[in-house]
C-alpha cells in the first residue's frame, strides 16, 4: 500500500500548483534583476550634469576618459580569464579524451604536393633550397668522334663487302693503312 497511485485530477492540481510557484519565483527574479540593474547603472553612469564653463568641461572630459581607461582595464581582465578557463577546458577534454581511449581519428585525404612545396610548407620563408636536381647540372656539348661518322656513313653493308672482295678490294684496304 505504500506505491498508491495517485488520480489523475489530483497529478493535475499538483502540476498547476508547482507552476504558478514557479511562475512567481520568476517573477520574483526578473525583479530583483531589474532593481539590481538599476543600481549598477546608478553608481556606473551617474546622470550627465553638462557644465557652464570650459575648464569644467575638460575635467568632466578627464573623468570620463579615465572611467573608460578603467572599464577597459577590467574587460582586459575579464578576457584573459575567459580565455585561460577556455584553453585549460581544451586541455582537460583532451586528456578525458586520452584517458577514455575513445579517441576518433580523423579519416585524412590524399594530397598531391611536390617535395618543393612541402619543404615550404614546412619551413615557411626560410626554404629556398630547389629540389630541382636536373635545373643544376651543366649543359655538355656531346663530341661526334671519327668512328660514328664512319659508321653513319656506310649506307650499305652490301656495298661494302662488295668493295673489299676480289683483289681490288684488298688492294684498297692496304693503300687505306698505308
Amino acid at each position: 500500500m505504500s506505491e498508491k497511485k495517485m488520480s489523475l485530477s489530483r497529478k493535475h492540481h499538483l502540476k498547476s500548483v508547482m507552476l504558478a510557484i514557479a511562475k512567481g519565483h520568476l517573477e520574483q527574479e526578473a525583479r530583483e534583476r531589474e532593481e539590481e540593474r538599476v543600481r549598477y547603472m546608478a553608481r556606473c553612469c551617474p546622470p550627465l550634469v553638462i557644465p557652464n564653463t570650459m575648464q569644467e568641461l575638460q575635467e568632466l572630459c578627464r573623468e570620463i576618459h579615465h572611467q573608460i581607461d578603467e572599464m577597459d582595464e577590467e574587460r582586459y581582465d575579464l578576457e584573459m580569464k575567459v580565455n585561460k578557463a577556455n584553453k585549460e577546458i581544451e586541455d582537460l577534454k583532451i586528456k578525458v579524451q586520452d584517458v577514455t581511449g575513445k579517441f576518433k581519428k580523423p579519416t585524412l585525404k590524399k594530397v598531391r604536393m611536390s617535395a618543393d612545396a612541402m619543404l615550404k610548407a614546412l619551413l615557411g620563408s626560410k626554404h629556398t633550397v630547389n629540389m630541382e636536381l636536373r635545373a643544376n647540372l651543366k649543359q655538355v656539348k656531346k663530341e661526334v668522334k671519327d668512328e660514328d661518322k664512319e659508321l653513319r656513313d656506310v649506307v650499305d653493308w652490301r656495298k661494302n663487302i662488295e668493295d673489299k672482295s676480289g683483289m681490288v678490294g684488298r688492294k684498297k684496304m692496304f693503300e687505306g693503312d698505308a
